[in-house]
């Protein structure tokens, strides 16, 4: 039998994906220090965060590396999550405008 050592990537890829987080990071901190507001600053803020986790598992985590199911395996569950809390808020909406419809004005 044959010992396999392990594959080792190249200290290259590492140092561009942490000068890559670095600059995304900046990015982000920029976005407050020129006081952008609103939905863009909202969209811009979780859209530098998602780029930043995004690459901290692929890279890091050596996820880009693994098998299609150990990658379904890992994120599917917490996206299962968040499209069932995004459900859960929506009927929360209906929920409260229902109740402010029939109990807010007595009929």
């Amino acid at each position: 039998m044959e010992h396999t050592s392990p594959q080792q990537h190249p200290i290259n890829l590492y140092l561009k994906i942490w000068a890559l987080l670095f600059v995304l990071s900046t990015m982000s901190y920029l976005v407050d220090y020129f006081h952008i507001q609103g939905y863009l600053r909202w969209f811009l803020i979780i859209a530098f965060m998602l780029l930043k986790a995004g690459l901290i598992v692929a890279v890091f985590m050596h996820m880009l590396w693994e098998r299609l199911a150990l990658i379904y395996a890992i994120l599917l569950p917490p996206l299962a999550v968040l499209v069932f809390a995004g459900m859960m808020a929506a009927e929360s909406n209906h929920v409260f405008l229902t109740r402010l419809l029939y109990f807010a004005h007595p009929h």
